[in-house]
């Protein structure tokens, strides 16, 4: 069954593109069929990491422009969308849905709808999740994305009582975005490289690769606890870093 993947999180900042990207290449790595919608017009860098396998669309509650979204409905019917949302899109999103019907057509067509919702682990992200989680409940099966790359202590997301009753209520799965080391995301940022081209980079030396790699063994890891996947066959591998015989200067060359 197809599904639209919202990857939401409303506040700007929280890590939402970061994660995105990682969606797209745990796709590409466990070679599931999807489909790439960048949302965010302002700052589509998402698009911009993989400028020949997305399109664009775009949520506004402007009558003229209320149709430009439509595509992501007419995509998810053969494939998987995953969409990445701009910040503060939750109005516009939400009119879309409901002035479309788009919960009730969705189960006549076999579509699901996920929302991946990234938080920071600051009060207004926790806010935002529980007023789409209790708007939505059930019809929209939401997964909630601890993201440990601004938020390092959910001590105080644990003991919520009322999100944890709610977490509880409507079966949310909690996953934990790993950190992404600075250095290695400034590079690829800088650069617009994406995960598959990064994983033979060579400016980022061998032991850049290898975080590279854990990174996103890690959060792939957490993806699949989800259960919203179903991949055909994992396909991960890890950075090829061997050391060769003496050369005929009698050093030991490495390949990169």
């Amino acid at each position: 069954m197809a599904a639209i993947h919202f990857i939401d999180g409303e506040k700007g900042g929280v890590g939402k593109s970061l994660f995105a990207r990682v969606m797209v290449q745990y796709c590409i790595d466990n070679k599931v069929l999807y489909e790439l919608v960048e949302a965010d017009r302002s700052n589509p860098d998402v698009g911009a990491f993989y400028p020949d396998n997305h399109k664009t669309a775009v949520f506004s509650e402007s009558e003229r422009k209320a149709y430009e979204a439509d595509e992501i409905f007419d995509l998810a019917l053969e494939n998987s969308v995953i969409v990445n949302l701009p910040a503060q899109v939750y109005p516009a999103v939400t009119d879309w849905i409901e002035r479309n019907q788009i919960l009730e057509i969705s189960g006549k067509n076999k579509v699901k709808i996920h929302k991946w919702f990234v938080c920071s682990g600051g009060y207004d992200s926790l806010q935002l999740f529980m007023q789409s989680l209790e708007r939505f409940e059930k019809k929209i099966k939401h997964i909630f994305v601890r993201n440990f790359g601004l938020c390092d202590d959910w001590k105080h997301i644990d003991e919520n009582q009322e999100l944890q009753e709610l977490i509880k209520t409507y079966k949310v799965p909690v996953i934990d975005f790993p950190k992404f080391s600075y250095r290695e995301r400034n590079i690829l940022d800088a650069k617009r490289i994406n995960f598959s081209e990064a994983k033979n980079y060579k400016d980022l030396g061998i032991l850049g690769r290898q975080r590279l790699h854990r990174f996103l063994k890690q959060a792939f890891e957490e993806i699949e606890k989800a259960k919203i996947w179903n991949p055909p066959a994992a396909s991960i591998t890890p950075p090829s870093d061997k050391v060769d015989t003496a050369n005929s200067n009698g050093k030991v060359a490495t390949k990169k």
